[in-house]
């Protein structure tokens, strides 16, 4: 009989719960949200094309007029810290990225994941620790010196590596992996321009760089935090055992190259960012200490490696697959290298473009663009929200719980694109003149490269590498997929090839 008032207690808060979640999940808008486990199981079902699972919800939420957020909920109760707002609504992005900035931060949850390898770095901060280290890096990236010094390390990798390795491949008929030798290339030209130290991982012998393999599987781990419940890697953690094992192992390897650098340049200062932060004051007027530095230097080398070259990958494969686009850029690339290097084609093939005849590639800029209005770099980017709040379409967001704004899913709604909005049209971004690249006029349907207050400082920089590096390529090659060769995404916060991107390469004739 004792145990009559326990059983009635529990069918009572059983009862009250399943009423609480019905009334909950009446409000939601998005997958089907199940007790206790929330949208995890169709999650689960989708993990293998979690970028369009997400843009087909956001899709089905809205009217032909309208535009999209849904709620995905996650285990336990589906609240707070398991609710997730995710939008595509380009007015709900401005909201959160500029009109109420403070009160979308990174948030503890991610800071917490990144901390051992980003520290508070400018990408793993926010408030005063994170403005002053944007005030210092937007007076360096205006400056014309760093350009000059980015131009000197892409040109470089470009005539002294990578054409080497491509023309060996297309002489012997090889297959390479495009994917990873931009990773190769970009890591490189990164690690000069950051701390003027070349890890030359873009050699012909493709070699196993310690500090590059050390930094990669540093990133999955923390990659891994993001991903799973925080409990799940703070026991790993203490334990050391797992994912956690290899990332102490390998900050271990990536500190000692780093504290090398940072000694080396302590003595003897370049042009290099890191020499420039060493001039700098914090908040406080002192000198960043090596820690702090250490983390500012491996905030610009993440940001500035997977991106580009990701980006790099994916425009390739578009390319190879629109051959009408491939040749406008030829003939793009043609007649600006005609007018400032003459009618001989030997002289277009003798050095990778400068700076300045990259700037004039206004179509191929356009075809870059494009290809990260599909494939975005960071598919989703995630908020903490800090305070109640409701966004411009009337969503309600709770405080501690995440926003997702999936930059993946702008590019793929016709209320924002058109009709057209999934095929590769470069054309979009041509004034009606076809003279200038013509952005939207709202910023916030276009945000591969962030936007408001953290809008990127290297953007112009990662256009020009970009650029430098298409068009070094395309006009000595013509690329091939390998006939069987898989193109698909791997599903992490980075928009990778899974596979790789393994093309054939072929001499291109010029007029």
């Amino acid at each position: 009989m004792e145990t009559l008032p326990f059983i009635f207690t529990i069918a009572a808060a059983s009862f009250a719960y399943a009423l609480w979640f019905h009334i909950l999940a009446k409000r939601l808008t998005g997958p089907r949200v199940w007790p206790l486990v929330g949208s995890l199981p169709v999650l689960f079902v989708n993990r293998r094309r979690i970028h369009d699972w997400i843009a087909g919800n956001l899709r089905s939420t809205g009217g032909s007029t309208t535009y999209q957020t849904c709620t995905i909920a996650l285990p336990f109760l589906a609240w707070k810290q398991g609710f997730y707002t995710v939008t595509c609504h380009p007015k709900n992005i401005e909201h959160i990225l500029k009109t109420r900035f403070d009160n979308y931060p990174k948030g503890p949850h991610m800071q917490a994941a990144f901390h051992d390898l980003l520290g508070q770095g400018i990408f793993n901060s926010d408030g005063e620790t994170w403005l002053i280290q944007r005030k210092t890096a937007a007076l360096e990236f205006t400056t014309r010196t760093l350009r000059q010094a980015m131009a000197r390390w892409v040109n470089r990798t470009i005539k002294d590596r990578l054409w080497c390795i491509l023309d060996k491949a297309s002489h012997e008929k090889k297959s390479v992996d495009l994917q990873d030798l931009l990773l190769r290339l970009t890591f490189d030209n990164i690690c000069g321009l950051t701390f003027g130290k070349d890890p030359e991982t873009l050699s012909p012998e493709l070699p196993a760089n310690p500090f590059a393999v050390a930094f990669d599987t540093a990133t999955e781990a923390t990659l891994d935090r993001f991903l799973y419940p925080g409990f799940l890697w703070r026991t790993e953690k203490i334990l050391g055992i797992g994912a956690e094992k290899r990332l102490k192992s390998s900050l271990e390897i990536v500190g000692n190259y780093m504290t090398d650098a940072i000694e080396a340049r302590k003595k003897a200062p370049s042009d290099d960012l890191l020499s420039r932060f060493m001039k700098k004051r914090d908040m406080g007027g002192n000198h960043f200490t090596s820690d702090v530095l250490q983390h500012i230097a491996l905030n610009f080398v993440l940001a500035g490696r997977d991106t580009s070259s990701v980006a790099l990958s994916w425009f390739f494969w578009l390319v190879m697959n629109h051959p009408q686009v491939e040749q406008k850029i030829i003939n793009e690339i043609s007649t600006v290298l005609r007018e400032s290097r003459g009618q001989d084609t030997k002289n277009w093939l003798e050095e990778p473009l400068v700076f300045d005849e990259a700037d004039k590639l206004i179509y191929l800029k356009a075809a870059l663009a494009e290809t990260l209005r599909l494939y975005p770099s960071v598919p989703e980017d995630f908020k903490h929200v800090v305070q109640d709040d409701v966004l411009p379409d009337g969503t309600f967001v709770p405080a501690g719980s995440t926003v997702t704004y999936s930059i993946y899913s702008v590019g793929r709604m016709k209320t924002i694109w058109g009709e057209d909005c999934m095929e590769f049209r470069p054309e979009r971004w041509i004034s009606p003149e076809g003279d200038k690249f013509n952005p939207p006029n709202d910023a916030f349907k276009f945000v591969a490269f962030n936007a408001g207050p953290r809008t990127c400082l290297g953007k112009d920089l990662a256009y020009l590498q970009m650029k430098s590096v298409a068009s070094a390529v395309l006009l000595r090659y013509r690329l091939s997929p390998v006939p069987g060769h898989r193109v698909e995404q791997k599903m992490s916060l980075t928009l990778f090839m899974k596979n790789g991107l393994r093309v054939y390469l072929q001499p291109r004739p010029l007029p």
